[in-house]
C-alpha cells in the first residue's frame, strides 16, 4: 500500500505555502484532495492543534482515507432533503477531519503494521454543521470496516434517554444503507458486525463502559453536557489493549463553566495548538467566532460554521439572528449554540476576567496585627465551608482578601466529579482542608479562626443567623467579635455592589480587591449568580448558582462589615455610582 510525504512534485500543483497556512491544511492533506478531484475548503478552525504528520516517523496513506471516504458513501442520509442520497463528506470534514486523523499513520514494532497516529479526536462546532452524521460515519466505520477483530465502539450518554437520542440516527444509518444489508445486524440496542464479531452500542453509566473494557472506538457527544468526568475517564482508559484506539468527542461549546470535563479538553486543545505541550495523539479542531466580531454579520456566520450555506443555512441563520437580537439570554444562546463562543446564558454578576484581574499578591505575614473584617459561611454540614478575613487600607481604599476553605475528608471525591478533580489538587496545594469524616468538623473550624484571632487584628466576623451553629454559639461564649448578618437583599445588595465595583475598578498593575488568585474562590465567583428584586437589588442565588459560591458568600459577608465600620476618613465604600449588573 503507497504512502507519502505529499510534495508539490505529486503531480499536483498545490497552493503557496502561506496560502496553506492561511488554510490551515497541510500540504500532504491539500495534496490528496486535488488529486481526488476536491476543492480546498476555505472555511479554516479558529483554533487547530498541529498536524499529526509532525510526530516521528508519520506517513500519510491515501489509501486509508479513500477507504474512509468510500465507507461513508455506501452510507444514505436518512432525514431532510437529503433523505436518500449518499452520505459525501464535505471537503471541509475531509481537510480537517477524515484525512489528517485517517490518513497519517506510523509504523508501529509491536504490531508489525502501520497504525494511525491520532488516538483521540475533538471537534468543537456550532450546531446544524452535520455533527450527527460526522460521528455516525466514523462509528460505523470503525465498527464494520476498520479491520478490527472484535471490536467494541460505544457512544457515551450522560442516561438512558441520552442514549437514545445518540443510537438512534446512527441505527438508521446502519438500516438505511444498501450496502449493509446482510452484513450488519441493527438491533434494539446494538449494531453488530458478524463478519468481524464487533458491535457498536451506547453507555450511560461506568458500570456499561467497564463491560468488556476492550474498547476500540468511542463517540463522545456534547462534551459539555457530561458534569461528571467519570465516564469519559472510564471510556478512555479502556483502550489499552487495541493497537489503533480512536477516541472521538463532538460536541458544541459550553456556557464558560471553569474545572468542568468540557473545560478541561477544551484547555488542552487550546494548549495544544498554542504549542504550550505536544501530543502528537491528540488532534482537535475548534471552529467559533471571535469575541469582537459582529455576531449578526454574515461574514461570522461564515466563520463560525464550515457548512454554512449548505447546512446551516442562510435563512436559518437570519431567523436566529432576528431572535438573538430580541432580548440578551437569546443573545447569549445564539453565541454559543451558532458561533461557538462560550458565553453564559444567565447575566453575569461578577466578570471572572476581572475578578482575575484583581489577584495581586497577598502575603499573610505581612498582615500580622492589621484590622480584620472575617466572614463565615458554614453551609451544609457535609459540604463546603468558608471564611474570608478583608484588611482594609484606608490609605488607598484597597482591600486584601485571606481565604479558608474546609470540606469533609469523605465529600472530597465528589467534590472532585464536580470540578474535574481539582478539588484533590487545592487540598495538596493548601487551598482547601479536608476534615476527617463526612461531616464539617467545626472544631477545625474555631481553632483556625482562634489561631487568626491571635495573628490578626479581628475587629468583627460575620455570620448568617439562620445557619447559625453550637460552633458560632461557642466563639459567642469566648467573647468573638461574632456579628450577624441577614442573607437578604437588604443587607447583601449593597456589599454586593460594592464588591462588583471594586473588582471592575482593579487592574492587573493595580488591583484594588487582592486576593491571591485563590482557586476554590475563583470557582466559587465562576458558579455565582444573583437574585434580583423589582427594585434592583441583588443577593447570591445559591439555587441558581452553577455549583458552589460558599467563598462569594464568605466574601460578600466580610464586606458588610468593612462596609458598617466606623469610618476614619471619606468612605472608600460609600453607595455612590451603584453598578448594575452586567
Amino acid at each position: 500500500m503507497a504512502r507519502t510525504k505529499a510534495t508539490r512534485s505529486d503531480s499536483v500543483n498545490l497552493p503557496e505555502a502561506a496560502e496553506l497556512e492561511r488554510l490551515k491544511i497541510s500540504p500532504e492533506v491539500a495534496w490528496y484532495m486535488l488529486s481526488r478531484g476536491m476543492v480546498l475548503p476555505d472555511c479554516p478552525p479558529l483554533i487547530q492543534t498541529p498536524s499529526p504528520g509532525e510526530a516521528p516517523g508519520a506517513v500519510f496513506d491515501p489509501a486509508r482515507v479513500d477507504k474512509v471516504i468510500q465507507s461513508f458513501n455506501l452510507l444514505r442520509h436518512t432525514q431532510g432533503q437529503w433523505a436518500g442520497r449518499p452520505l459525501k463528506p464535505d471537503p471541509w470534514q475531509v481537510a480537517y477531519v477524515l484525512a489528517p486523523v485517517f490518513g497519517w499513520v506510523y509504523w508501529d514494532t509491536d504490531a508489525d503494521a502501520y497504525v494511525r497516529v491520532v488516538r483521540e479526536l475533538y471537534v468543537d462546532i456550532p450546531r446544524k454543521n452535520g455533527k450527527s452524521t460526522l460521528s455516525g460515519g466514523i462509528a460505523i466505520y470503525l465498527t464494520c470496516a476498520d479491520g478490527e477483530q472484535g471490536g467494541q465502539v460505544v457512544a457515551a450518554a450522560t442516561n438512558e434517554r441520552q442514549a437514545g437520542f445518540v443510537f438512534a440516527p446512527i441505527k438508521h444509518l446502519a438500516e438505511k444503507a444498501p450496502a449493509l444489508k446482510g452484513r450488519v445486524l441493527p438491533l434494539k440496542k446494538k449494531i453488530v458486525h458478524p463478519r468481524s464479531g464487533s458491535y457498536f452500542e451506547c453507555v450511560a453509566s461506568v458500570a456499561d463502559a467497564q463491560h468488556g473494557a476492550n474498547l476500540h472506538g468511542a463517540i463522545i457527544d456534547e462534551l459539555h453536557i457530561h458534569k461528571d468526568p467519570e465516564l469519559v475517564e472510564t471510556i478512555e482508559t479502556g483502550t489499552g489493549s487495541r493497537t489503533q484506539p480512536l477516541i472521538v468527542i463532538i460536541t458544541t461549546a459550553d456556557s464558560g463553566k471553569r474545572e468542568s470535563i468540557y473545560d478541561r479538553k477544551r484547555g488542552r486543545v487550546e494548549q495544544l495548538a498554542r504549542r504550550v505541550f505536544t501530543a502528537h495523539t491528540v488532534y482537535g479542531v475548534v471552529w467559533a467566532a471571535e469575541k469582537a466580531d459582529d455576531p449578526h454579520d454574515e461574514a461570522t456566520w461564515r466563520k463560525a460554521n464550515p457548512g454554512y450555506g449548505i447546512s446551516p443555512t442562510r435563512a436559518y441563520m437570519r431567523a436566529r439572528s432576528d431572535e438573538a437580537k430580541q432580548s440578551p439570554a437569546d443573545m447569549a444562546k445564539f453565541q454559543r449554540l451558532h458561533l461557538g463562543l462560550r458565553t453564559k446564558q444567565e447575566t453575569k454578576f461578577l466578570l471572572l476576567d476581572k475578578w482575575d484581574d484583581n489577584a495581586g499578591m497577598v502575603d499573610e505575614a505581612k498582615l500580622k496585627g492589621r484590622d480584620a473584617y472575617g466572614g463565615l459561611d458554614l453551609a451544609s454540614t457535609s459540604d463546603l465551608c468558608a471564611l474570608c478575613w478583608l484588611f482594609p487600607n484606608d490609605a488607598d481604599g484597597t482591600l486584601d482578601a485571606v481565604f479558608r476553605f474546609w470540606t469533609p475528608e469523605d465529600n472530597l471525591k465528589a467534590l472532585d466529579k464536580r470540578t474535574a478533580g481539582a478539588a484533590s489538587k487545592w487540598v495538596r496545594e493548601g487551598f482547601l482542608v479536608a476534615t476527617p469524616g463526612n461531616v464539617a468538623d467545626y472544631d477545625w473550624i474555631t481553632e483556625q479562626i482562634k489561631r487568626d484571632r491571635d495573628f490578626f487584628k479581628v475587629r468583627s466576623i460575620g455570620y448568617d443567623p439562620w445557619n447559625a451553629s453550637q460552633m458560632t454559639n461557642t466563639l459567642v461564649a469566648e467573647r468573638a467579635p461574632m456579628v450577624k448578618v441577614r442573607q437578604g437583599f437588604a443587607t447583601m445588595s449593597p456589599v454586593l455592589k460594592e464588591i462588583q465595583r471594586l473588582t471592575l475598578q482593579g487592574t492587573p498593575e493595580v488591583p484594588v480587591l487582592r486576593h491571591g488568585g485563590n482557586p476554590v474562590t475563583r470557582w466559587c465567583v465562576d458558579n455565582l449568580a444573583v437574585a434580583m428584586d423589582p427594585a434592583g437589588n441583588v443577593k447570591p442565588d445559591k439555587a441558581n448558582s452553577g455549583d458552589k459560591i460558599d467563598g462569594v458568600s464568605a466574601l460578600a459577608t466580610a464586606m458588610a462589615e468593612v462596609v458598617a465600620r466606623p469610618p476614619k476618613r471619606k468612605s472608600a465604600y460609600s453607595d455612590e455610582d451603584e453598578i448594575m449588573v452586567v
